[in-house]
């Protein structure tokens, strides 16, 4: 008796947008595993949150199924997406295709279409059924040897080799344009039994979410329906498809990194480090030379008072380097403590707990608090550390509007009598813009969800006196958890939550990066301790950095470029990743540190320049960088 397969199809949309789909043939025993992989890919893919997720099972008999061969493969390497282009037109031309542009004319009327355009090569007439829906090519999969391959991720290139195969054997087809979707995934393909699966490294610009697929046809119009049934209910398995991550990769089983460090320089995306040869400051000596620093996230210029460091030294010499285990063993010291209760009043909060850094105050706090069954409401700019503690926590996560209330209120009010969460940034860290917090609030405690503000780069940049978000808003709101950084306005190491006695002993109870997590050393907390005395007995240093925001701001408006923050983040939108590259290594060139911030921290084709402003820096040399900035961007076209 032959073996059993199952077809597993999963589709996967968002507002009725479809986002991810995907499809496998396997044995009976290897069901499970795939269902689990395939519910993971559908709920975090890069083009949305699936709000409607189907999977479908079909049980196919062995006697079904047609085994082909692979096509043979090849790649072709080009610059850009204008030349992947011409090979496009290349491979039409050896299928001896006359109307090539034609061809190409019709690609954009797919990019909405789920499945394929079916195309008579000769006459352009569009031949699928279902003008909407288009032809979908399913039932098929690779053959396995050994165990089943199932690793997280989506395996472009081992799916479209066995798509291709299929459609290529399909009667009266002559071969197969595809552009994927996929904003993270450039390269396309042309197929065809004449020159096999040829993968073109670029179709079309990082980012686009732009793509589709035509099956192009030749012969009679009667046939049709033949090769349509052939495509979308032949049960195919695929010979010899190439696993993306084969154990026989010709660079041995660490392939993959050499893999994906090309792809992210092709996609100017590879990141490199500067080093420092001094402390922080307005300036600093990096790579050999002096420059000025419009980057470091010490706005206020504490980590190098001489009061803050003497602190550290006191605390070095008593305590010595380390502090030696978790609080709650033997990694407890008076300073610790004698930290928390200054951040808790500082804040003005009854309590606060200690965290080794910031992000994992976030990914700590938000898994204890929220769990399986409960729902987290997280603005769709929050930090990487707030996006992972959702994760983490395997909460629903629900993405609301960039600071919009009443998005969030749309969706608060959809899940009633659930234990939710809302968490946002004080201020957005690639932005600078800052959290509508009353409305924030309010909306959470109408509907009897946890409120939670991350001031990581909110501490010692807005309110009067630098306390932060609260102290913005005249005090007349206030979230249930503030979380906060020590490393960035304080100047030293470390993370902090803050709120009610109930709040800090149930996370120092459950919070597994505060139980599990070796404390900060006694000299990190001691200069934090310094430098919160220090901010106090210096609340001028807050208004000088705010004087210089709004002086930067508006020496980049006076030059052209729309410039604006009420913090110390100022972007300055490039867009294209290349350029941003270019233009921050011109003006580090120039004698001007401002990094270029591109995906994944922010979204594709939205790369810039991210000025962070301190408290130290002269008028003189911000009109001096302000003007760098103008200079070269009016190169490159941005002014």
């Amino acid at each position: 008796m032959g073996l059993s397969f199952y077809s597993v199809k999963m589709r996967a949309s968002e507002q009725g947008k479809h986002i991810s789909g995907a499809e496998r043939l396997v044995l009976e025993r290897e069901v499970d595993v795939c269902v689990e992989q395939m519910l993971g890919r559908g709920r975090n893919h890069s083009k949305g949150k699936a709000d409607l997720l189907n999977i479908k099972m079909e049980k196919i008999e062995e006697n079904e199924i047609l085994y082909l061969d692979t096509l043979p493969v090849s790649t072709v390497e080009v610059k850009d997406f204008r030349d992947g282009l011409k090979e496009v037109r290349n491979c039409l031309l050896e299928l001896g295709i006359v109307n090539v542009e034609g061809i190409l004319g019709r690609l954009p009327e797919t990019y909405a279409m789920r499945g394929a355009m079916l195309l008579d090569v000769d006459t352009l007439k569009r031949l699928e059924p279902d003008r909407e829906r288009g032809v979908r090519a399913t039932y098929m999969d690779g053959v396995r040897t050994g165990e089943a391959v199932f690793t997280k991720g989506k395996h472009h290139f081992q799916e479209a080799v066995v798509l291709a195969a299929k459609v290529a054997n399909a009667p009266n087809i002559i071969g197969e344009i595809c552009i994927s979707d996929d904003p993270d995934y450039v390269a396309g393909y042309v197929a065809s039994k004449v020159f096999g699966y040829r993968r073109i490294t670029k179709v079309k610009e990082a980012g686009s979410e732009l793509g589709g697929r035509i099956f192009l046809y030749r012969g009679r119009e009667e046939d049709v329906a033949e090769t349509v049934g052939f495509l979308e209910h032949q049960a195919v398995l695929v010979r010899n498809a190439p696993e993306l991550f084969s154990r026989n990769h010709s660079e041995g089983k660490f392939g993959f990194l050499n893999e994906e460090l090309k792809r992210l320089r092709e996609d100017f995306l590879f990141r490199s480090m500067k080093t420092m040869q001094s402390a922080q400051s307005s300036s600093v000596l990096c790579d050999g030379r002096r420059v000025l620093l419009l980057a470091s996230n010490h706005y206020l210029d504490l980590a190098r008072r001489k009061d803050v460091k003497e602190s550290a030294e006191r605390a070095l010499d008593l305590y010595g380097t380390g502090s030696g285990g978790s609080r709650l063993t033997t990694g407890n010291t008076v300073l610790h403590e004698k930290l928390e209760s200054r951040i808790a009043e500082f804040k003005g909060e009854e309590s606060a707990l200690l965290f080794n850094s910031g992000y994992v105050a976030n990914l700590a706090a938000i898994s204890a608090l929220m769990g399986k069954g409960d729902v987290i409401f997280s603005d769709e700019l929050n930090h990487a550390s707030i996006i992972d503690g959702c994760r983490l926590s395997g909460a629903e996560i629900v993405i609301y509007r960039h600071n919009d209330m009443r998005d969030l209120e749309q969706k608060l009010a959809k899940c009633p009598f659930r234990r939710g969460l809302v968490v946002s940034d004080a201020v957005f860290s690639m932005d600078g813009d800052i959290l509508n917090l009353p409305e924030f609030a309010q909306l959470a405690d109408r509907h009897q969800a946890l409120s939670m503000v991350d001031e990581a780069h909110s501490t010692g940049v807005i309110g009067r006196t630098g306390r932060g978000i609260v102290e913005h808003y005249h005090g007349v709101c206030r979230p249930d958890i503030l979380m906060g950084t020590l490393s960035k306005a304080i100047g030293s190491e470390g993370g902090f939550v803050c709120g009610s006695r109930a709040l800090t002993e149930f996370l120092r109870h459950k919070a597994r990066g505060f139980v599990f997590s070796t404390s900060l050393s006694p000299a990190v907390a001691a200069a934090s301790i310094q430098a919160l005395e220090a901010l106090e007995e210096n609340p001028q240093l807050v208004l000088r950095l705010r004087e210089n925001v709004l002086f930067f701001c508006g020496c980049l408006r006076e030059g052209g470029i729309l410039a604006d923050s009420k913090s110390a983040v100022i972007p300055i939108m490039i867009g294209d990743e290349k350029k941003a590259i270019e233009i921050s290594e011109e003006l580090f060139s120039e004698g001007y540190f401002i990094p270029a911030i591109r995906y994944p921290t922010v979204k594709r084709g939205s790369a810039r320049l991210r000025a962070a402003l301190m408290s130290e820096h002269s008028k003189k040399d911000l009109r001096e960088a302000a003007e760098a900035i103008l200079r070269v961007c009016g190169k490159y076209g941005i002014v």
